[in-house]
């Protein structure tokens, strides 16, 4: 059982709960974005198992006419194991979700991910009509080429920016020039893409920099913010733009949640507060 710390940031340990969380949320006009917990598996039973419970929760998805989507991570789908099992894993539950109508964002990982995660998610984009997303981060100097590679591709881009502790040589760690890079991506995305376009981000500096490039190119956006973080926030942005919440569940709860903790000395009052609520 989760503790009552942890379920502002944890929707609960079986789907059923996770799909009940979205179900308020769409009460509030906000959409949810479920996450199964878990990552890097080295050996092939977890994976088999989390693949088969996405695909069940597809199903689930779809046939509650709930406004969700899943996320993945290519570590729990087999990327440790080889690519070719990280592919032909995600390839499933893709095509589930696309027989289903529910969209699937694949997640990014530290810097030795990308390039498999890009090219999973080309091809698959590409071959399910944009039914597929990805998500980049604005700290690492490879983003500009990446996402300038990406405008063509009929998916979503997800744009955080990273969270992941990289080396000096391939990433920014200055939060200024973090800041800089994330702002020219939107401009590039707002300016270049077709519509697609995610801001992973509870800043309220970058929130309001992609309503200024949506006012200024009329592209379509999403905003996507964490279950548990900057809630009210996420309420009133829900009656002007499309909301989604990131929505995580299963039994691996624990280092789910002391990442939340450690990134910010805000999520430990978050949590505190919603204690000292009950």
């Amino acid at each position: 059982m989760i503790p009552p710390i942890a379920n502002r940031f944890v929707a609960g340990e079986s789907p059923a709960r996770a799909l009940e969380h979205v179900r308020r949320l769409n009460d509030r006009n906000i959409a949810g974005i479920v996450n199964l917990l878990g990552e890097h598996y080295t050996a092939r039973p977890p994976v088999r198992s989390d693949a088969a419970e996405y695909r069940a929760l597809v199903r689930d998805i779809a046939n509650s006419h709930l406004e969700a989507c899943i996320s993945v991570k290519p570590s729990q789908l087999g990327l440790d194991l080889g690519e070719d099992v990280f592919r032909e894993t995600l390839a499933d539950v893709v095509e589930v979700a696309a027989d289903h109508g529910v969209f699937v964002w694949i997640d990014m990982e530290d810097h030795t991910t990308t390039d498999a995660t890009l090219e999973a998610y080309e091809d698959l984009a590409r071959a399910h009509a944009g039914g597929v997303g990805v998500c980049v981060q604005a700290n690492l100097k490879r983003t500009r080429e990446d996402v300038e590679r990406l405008a063509d591709v009929p998916g979503k881009v997800r744009f955080v920016k990273g969270a992941y502790d990289e080396p000096a040589d391939i990433a920014y760690r200055d939060t200024d020039r973090i800041d800089r890079e994330y702002e020219a991506l939107l401009e590039y995305a707002f300016e270049h893409y077709g519509g697609g376009i995610a801001v992973g981000s509870h800043d309220p500096e970058m929130i309001e920099h992609a309503i200024d490039c949506h006012e200024t190119h009329g592209t379509d956006f999403e905003l996507q913010m964490l279950m548990g973080v900057r809630e009210d926030a996420q309420d009133d942005l829900a009656a002007e733009y499309p909301v989604y919440q990131y929505v995580p569940y299963g039994d691996r709860w624990k280092s789910y949640f002391y990442r939340r903790m450690t990134e910010r000395t805000a999520n430990v009052r978050f949590a505190l507060r919603a204690v000292l609520d009950r």
